[in-house]
Formats: structure tokens, C-alpha cells, sequence
């Protein structure tokens, strides 16, 4: 088995609706390829770690780079890992909307992040940089 995390960057702000749909998909997809994961989307920025077979992780890696709605799509990390850190997670998302959220909803939503990253056991390197990078992005102060 085989595991990758990225970052990348949103061309534009994404609606809740247009994420909605992106991650029907996905899941729907997801299941039907054994893969498992975490998408985390965050004042304009995503980072996911996907996990499963290894083709199947490359050919929608390569459908990634090139999905226009995001853009500088870099992987940070990737492993041959034995255990999933998401076994149960078609792809788990933690949603925020920039657009109705007040300081207090961003302050719960970091603390929600961190108690989950506390939660979830990193199997491997590639799942503790993910929660490292997300520890990152998390602490960065508003725009």
C-alpha cells in the first residue's frame, strides 16, 4: 500500500455547494478504488493525504495536478506504509466557510483540527506530516 499528502492552492474561493459535489464525487470514486483519506480546506489552501493501492494513487494524483480549480499542487510527502491512517474514511473533509465565519468559528475550528489530529494515530511519516503541515497552516494568522 502507498500513501501521498499534497498542498495546494484554490484558483478561486470554492462555494459549500461546489465542495459538496467536488467530495460526492470523490467519495463515489474513493470507494469504488479502496482509497482512504483526509482533505483539509482552509482559507484558500488544501492539503490531503490519500492512501491505498499505489497505480490507483498515482493516476488520480495525476488527475489532480491537473484539476483547475487549484493551483502550485505539490506533494510533500509519500510512503510505502503497511496500516491506513483513515481505514475507515472514503475521504473525510473539515469543512469552513470564509464567507460566514466569525473569529470565534475560526478559533473552534482550529481547535477542532488539533483535537482531531490528537485523535488520529500517524501510522507512518507521510500521515505526520500531514498533521504537521495542517498544525502549520492552522496557525497562521488571518488574512
Amino acid at each position: 500500500m502507498y500513501t501521498l499528502t499534497y498542498e495546494s492552492v484554490a484558483t478561486e474561493t470554492l462555494k459549500s455547494f461546489e465542495m459538496e459535489e467536488l467530495l460526492e464525487k470523490a467519495r463515489e470514486n474513493n470507494m469504488r478504488d479502496d482509497i482512504t483519506g483526509c482533505l483539509i480546506y482552509y482559507k484558500g489552501g488544501f492539503v490531503q493525504l490519500l492512501e491505498g493501492d499505489k497505480e490507483k494513487i498515482e493516476a488520480l494524483y495525476a488527475k489532480i495536478e491537473i484539476d483547475p480549480r487549484h493551483k502550485n499542487v505539490t506533494i510533500f510527502s509519500e510512503d510505502e506504509i503497511s496500516k491506513r491512517t483513515f481505514p475507515n474514511w472514503g475521504m473525510a473533509y473539515y469543512p469552513i466557510n470564509e464567507n460566514n465565519t466569525n473569529q470565534y468559528e475560526y478559533e473552534q475550528f482550529k481547535r477542532n483540527l488539533i483535537l482531531l489530529s490528537d485523535l488520529v494515530e500517524p501510522t507512518n511519516i507521510t500521515s505526520k506530516q500531514f498533521w504537521k503541515k495542517i498544525k502549520t497552516m492552522i496557525a497562521e494568522p488571518p488574512m
